[in-house]
C-alpha cells in the first residue's frame, strides 16, 4: 500500500484526492493547507486524515510515501524539491515548475534518490487523446501538417499565473505524447485586459522540423468554454471537441493533393466523415494507475520529470515570445511602460 500526501486542497486537490483514494494500493494518509475550512473540507471526505497546516511537516511524516503537490505553480519547486530530498516519490500539478532549470533540478534529485518524479498532464490519458495517438501511430492521417488547437473560457483568472501557464500545459503536453517532437521555433502573442502585466489572451504558434505548425488560442475571455482541437494530415483530417459528448471525434477523409503533371496543382478531395466510439473514463484515474505502476517499477513514464522538462521549456519558449510581441505592441500604440 502506497501512502499518499496531498499538499493544496484547493481546486485540483479534491480530484487527486479522489481518484488517489479509490485506487486498491493507495491510501490518502494525510493533506496539508494553510487554510483551516479546507482542512476541514478534507476531514469531512475522511475521517481520519492527518491534517497540517504546512507542507514541510507533511512530507517529513514517516506514514506518508509519496506526495501529490496541488499548490500555486511558485511553490512547486521548493516542495517538490523537499520531498525528493526525503525520499518521496512526487506527483505535481501542472507546470512541473517555473522554470527549465528547475526541472532539471527536480530530475537529478529524482534519479539520486530513486524515486519517481511525475507530473499530473492529465490530458495524456483522456480517451480522445489515446484514440489519436493510435491512429498516428497506424499512420492513418499520414503526413501531418498542423495541429490547432482553441482552448478558451470565461476565467478562471488565475492569481499566479497568466493564461498561458494556466492553460497552454494541456495542449503543449498532448502535442509532446502525440509527436514526441520538440518546436524548433516558437512565436506568440496575446494581449493583458483584467491585469496589465498577466496576459489574459494569447496565440502561440510552435514550428516543426517535420513542417508540421501547431497554432494554441488560449483565452479567459470567452463568453463559452471550447475545447476543440483539429489535426490536418495528408490522408485524413480529424476534429477533436471534448464539449461534444456524443461525438468527440470526427475523422474526415478530406484533404488536397498536389498533381504536377496538370496545369492546376491542387485538386480537393471531399470522402466520407465518421465518428469512432471514444471509451468513457475519467483521465485522472489512468494517471493515478500511471503514478501507481511508475513508483512500483520502471520510474519511465510518459509523465515523468523529463516530459514535465520539454513541457516547461516550450512554455518558457513561448512566455519569452509572449513578453517582447506585448512590449512591441504596447510601444507602437503609445503605451510606453
Amino acid at each position: 500500500m502506497i501512502r499518499f500526501g496531498i499538499c493544496g486542497f484547493g481546486y485540483w486537490g479534491p480530484n487527486l484526492f479522489r481518484n488517489l483514494n479509490t485506487h486498491a494500493e493507495i491510501e490518502v494518509t494525510a493533506v496539508a493547507d494553510r487554510s483551516e475550512a479546507r482542512r476541514h473540507q478534507a476531514r469531512s471526505v475522511k475521517q481520519d486524515l492527518k491534517l497540517c497546516e504546512d507542507a514541510i511537516e507533511m512530507i517529513e511524516r514517516a506514514d506518508v510515501d509519496a506526495v501529490a503537490v496541488a499548490t500555486p505553480v511558485a511553490t512547486h519547486f521548493d516542495i517538490a524539491a523537499h520531498a525528493l530530498r526525503h525520499g518521496k516519490h512526487v506527483l505535481v500539478e501542472k507546470p512541473l515548475c517555473e522554470s527549465g532549470k528547475q526541472a532539471e533540478e527536480l530530475i537529478a534529485l529524482a534519479d539520486s534518490k530513486n524515486v519517481a518524479l511525475l507530473v499530473d498532464h492529465v490530458y495524456v490519458f483522456h480517451p480522445a487523446v489515446r484514440l489519436l495517438k493510435k491512429l498516428l501511430a497506424a499512420n492513418e492521417l499520414g503526413t501531418v501538417s498542423y495541429f490547432d488547437s482553441l482552448r478558451v473560457n470565461l476565467g478562471l483568472f488565475q492569481p499566479d499565473v497568466n493564461v498561458l501557464w494556466d492553460l497552454a500545459p494541456h495542449d503543449f503536453s498532448i502535442l509532446d505524447f502525440l509527436f514526441d517532437e520538440d518546436p524548433t521555433y516558437i512565436e506568440a502573442t496575446g494581449y493583458s485586459h483584467v491585469h496589465p502585466e498577466r496576459p489574459d489572451i494569447a496565440f502561440v504558434t510552435a514550428h516543426y522540423k517535420s513542417r508540421m505548425i501547431a497554432h494554441v488560442n488560449l483565452s479567459w475571455m470567452s463568453p463559452v468554454k471550447v475545447r476543440r482541437t483539429a489535426i490536418g494530415g495528408s490522408k485524413k483530417m480529424v476534429v477533436w471537441d471534448d464539449m461534444n459528448n456524443e461525438e468527440k471525434i470526427k475523422i474526415y477523409n478530406s484533404g488536397i493533393e498536389l498533381r504536377p503533371e496538370e496545369q492546376r496543382h491542387i485538386h480537393y478531395r471531399i470522402g466520407d466523415i465518421y465518428s469512432p466510439r471514444v471509451q468513457q473514463g475519467e483521465a485522472l484515474g489512468g494517471l493515478v494507475q500511471e503514478t501507481y505502476r511508475a513508483i512500483t517499477g520502471d520510474r519511465r513514464s510518459v509523465i515523468d520529470g523529463r516530459h514535465g522538462l520539454r513541457v516547461v521549456r516550450m512554455l518558457e519558449s513561448a512566455q519569452i515570445a509572449l513578453a517582447a510581441s506585448m512590449a512591441t505592441a504596447r510601444k507602437a500604440m503609445g503605451q510606453v511602460t
